[in-house]
C-alpha cells in the first residue's frame, strides 16, 4: 500500500486560515455590501452593527466593505509582486547555479550589491522616481524581492548539478535548458515553494506598509494599510476602525506563514 502523506497541524491551520481569506478576497472581487466610496454623514465612526458588521470610518464609508476590497488590493499586489521576484529569481538562480563561471561572478556580485540593501527601501527609491500608485509599486517590490529567490535556487541548483542523474542526462546528450528546467527545477520545488510563501508575507506587509506611508495604494481606493494610516487619530474613540484592517493583515500572514511551516514538516 502507498504510504499516505501527512500534514502536520500547522499546515492544516494555517490552509483553514487561507481558506477563509481567500474566501473573503473572492468576495471582495465579486460584490461589497456598499460602494468603498459612499460617505454617509450620519454614520461616521459608527460602531459595529448588523447594518455595518465593522463599523463605518470617519468619513461614514462602511469598514467590512473597504477591508474586503482592501484584501483584494493587497493579496493581488501581494502575487504580482512574488511572481516577478520568483520568475526572474528563478531564471537567474537556475543559470548561475548550472553554468557558474563568469557568468556567476557578474549576476551575483550584481545580485548581491541590491540584496544588501532592505526591500522596502530599494522599494520606496523606486516609487519616488516614477512615482506612488499599485502598479509601481508591483515592480518596486517586484525588483526587490529578485535577489532572495535568486540565491535560494542558485545554491539548491549547485547542490544538484553534479548528482548521478544530471551527469547520466550530460553523458546522453539531453540539452542543456532541458536538464536545468526538467531534471533539475523540479527538484527544487519544496524549497522554492516554501520561499513563495514567506515571500508573500513581506509582500503583504510591504504594501501594506507603502499604503500606510501614503505612497501605496491610493485613495478612494482603498487599502488595509492606508486604512490603519487613517484610523491612527481615532484608536481610542474608534478602535474598531483600526481592529479590522490589522487583524486582516495579521491573518493573511499568519496563515501564510503556517502554510510554509507546516509543507516542511510534511512526511
Amino acid at each position: 500500500m502507498e504510504k499516505k502523506r501527512a500534514y502536520s497541524l500547522n499546515f492544516i491551520i494555517g490552509a483553514v486560515i487561507t481558506g477563509v481569506m481567500l474566501v473573503l478576497i473572492l468576495t471582495g472581487f465579486i460584490h461589497t455590501p456598499y460602494d468603498i466610496t459612499k460617505m454617509d454623514s450620519t454614520a461616521k465612526l459608527a460602531a459595529p452593527s448588523l447594518e455595518h458588521l465593522m463599523g463605518c470610518d470617519n468619513f461614514g464609508r462602511d469598514i467590512f466593505s473597504r477591508v474586503l476590497k482592501g484584501m483584494g488590493n493587497t493579496f493581488t499586489i501581494a502575487v504580482a509582486t512574488v511572481a516577478i521576484g520568483a520568475v526572474c529569481g528563478v531564471l537567474i538562480g537556475a543559470f548561475t547555479g548550472y553554468f557558474g563561471g563568469w557568468l556567476d561572478e557578474v549576476l551575483m556580485r550584481i545580485n548581491d550589491v541590491v540584496f544588501a540593501f532592505p526591500s522596502i527601501l530599494l522599494a520606496l527609491v523606486f516609487v519616488s522616481i516614477f512615482g506612488t500608485g499599485k502598479y509601481n509599486v508591483v515592480a518596486a517590490l517586484g525588483i526587490a524581492f529578485i535577489p532572495s529567490f535568486a540565491r535560494i535556487v542558485r545554491g539548491e541548483f549547485i547542490k544538484y548539478k553534479d548528482m548521478d542523474y544530471v551527469k547520466s542526462a550530460r553523458l546522453a546528450g539531453v540539452p542543456k535548458l532541458r536538464i536545468i528546467f526538467v531534471h533539475i527545477l523540479p527538484n527544487t520545488m519544496p524549497v522554492l515553494m516554501s520561499s513563495i510563501m514567506i515571500g508573500f508575507n513581506n509582500a503583504v506587509l510591504a504594501e501594506a506598509g507603502m499604503s500606510y506611508l501614503g505612497i501605496g495604494v491610493q485613495p478612494p481606493d482603498a487599502s488595509l494599510g492606508s486604512m490603519l494610516s487613517e484610523s491612527q487619530t481615532y484608536l481610542f474613540s474608534a478602535p474598531w476602525y483600526a481592529a479590522f484592517p490589522g487583524l486582516m493583515i495579521i491573518l493573511m500572514v499568519l496563515g501564510f506563514s503556517l502554510l510554509a511551516d507546516g509543507n516542511t514538516k510534511r512526511v
